[in-house]
């Protein structure tokens, strides 16, 4: 029995944050289908991780054909198949209406979705998948709209959701993943009632690198981690005065902002002005397997974020038996249980942030192994690549019959 095609869309691929992505995909062409990648945007940034330069190669890129190749896209549909056209343009205009974006976003997402109609039919493609809710999404169900297959879409974070036309989205799919209970929960509010069932929970998986690595006792050094983009969204400000705070208290700390990003100049500043040079470190972009290893360097990840879906680094760190100090937000409680695998503090609280990381650097060596190891428990029994990949293959293979 021969195995579905299957097109993957996302905006911009491949990135150093959406390694999860790449993951998803080398698990379902283990299972043996055959997948067309597609992104809408090219990059913006050297890749670091070899694995990434190697996704860009098997990647088509929609904008970077140019504006002509768009407009005579635009055109031949228009010619070839009027009524599938006007039908699809009519789908656009209507979806500005609960749109962020303005009417040009919708008819620019009608003309990607021209260019790629093309590029499934020649490859087989059964069934589009896109990853995120917003502009993806739309495409995906424009293409559609353009005669081209059924499509499914992965919600990661609530802030998709404001991006508008949900309802449109999930109405016309074959079914949506949430990443975790509370993404699902977000979906209810925004589609109508009969539409529940089509949303299915799948989790992100872990790269086995992770799962497979052998126990490492945490760090004998008070070193705490935090990985991910120097954003607002990740709080990286709060460590930086926890730390100010500990320090002030006597309390020593090694600090490491593993990633890079628009905040890095103000978080250094930051540290310059309270004198934590000596304490705390910024790696920059760094690759996987360097992400890996300073987990491992350290007793244990923090991560004070405000706003989340599920952030996949604090599964690695579970994985490679690091307990996790984090917020209460989105679905982040569904995998760090207080006081078994880690600890939860609400978000914005400078106050509850430093108890908690003093409480954490007050722990033996032995009481960090016993909560690293139910994390480890807890993650794998969540996480497996294999396990939520081939959740996702049945639902694709349901889908194109």
């Amino acid at each position: 029995m021969s195995q579905p095609r299957i097109a993957y869309l996302i905006n911009q691929y491949p990135l150093v944050s959406h390694t999860f992505i790449r993951r998803e995909i080398h698990a379902l062409e283990n299972q043996g289908l055959d997948i067309l990648r597609i992104a809408l945007q090219g990059w913006d940034a050297d890749l670091v991780d070899d694995e990434d330069k190697k996704e860009r190669l098997l990647t088509r890129y929609v904008l970077r054909q140019g504006a002509f190749a768009m407009l005579w896209s635009v055109l031949r549909l228009l010619l070839t198949m009027p009524r599938r056209f006007l039908s699809a343009l009519v789908l656009a205009i209507r979806m500005r209406r609960d749109s962020v974006r303005s009417l040009p976003y919708h008819l620019v997402y009608l003309a990607e979705a021209c260019l790629i109609l093309p590029w499934l039919k020649s490859f087989g493609a059964v069934h589009l998948h896109a990853h995120f809710g917003n502009n993806s999404a739309e495409v995906a169900m424009l293409v559609n709209a353009l005669g081209g297959p059924p499509y499914s879409f992965t919600l990661h974070g609530q802030n998709e959701l404001l991006f508008g036309g949900t309802d449109e989205k999930v109405h016309r799919a074959a079914f949506v993943v949430a990443i975790s209970s509370y993404g699902r929960s977000q979906l209810y509010r925004k589609v109508e009632h009969a539409h529940w069932p089509k949303i299915k929970v799948i989790h992100c998986g872990l790269d086995t690198a992770f799962l497979n690595t052998a126990p490492v006792l945490p760090a004998a050094s008070p070193r705490l981690v935090c990985v991910g983009r120097l954003c607002e969204a990740k709080g990286q400000l709060l460590l930086i005065e926890a730390t100010h705070r500990l320090a002030q208290a006597g309390i020593f700390l090694e600090l490491v902002l593993a990633g890079d990003g628009e905040m890095r100049k103000e978080l250094e500043e930051l540290i310059e002005r309270y004198e934590l040079n000596a304490q705390i470190r910024i790696t920059g972009w760094i690759h996987g397997s360097q992400v890996r290893e300073e987990i491992l360097a350290a007793r244990g990840l923090v991560l004070p974020s405000f706003s989340e879906g599920l952030p996949v680094v604090i599964m690695e760190a579970m994985a490679l038996r690091r307990p996790v100090l984090s917020t209460y937000v989105a679905g982040i409680p569904e995998l760090v249980t207080p006081g078994v695998t880690g600890w939860l503090f609400p978000a914005g609280s400078i106050d509850d942030l430093t108890e908690s990381m003093a409480d954490f650097l007050g722990k033996s060596t032995a009481e960090l192994s016993k909560m690293g190891n139910a994390a480890f428990e807890r993650v794998l029994q969540r996480h497996a690549i294999d396990t939520e990949s081939a959740k996702l293959a049945k639902l694709f293979r349901e889908a194109s019959q």
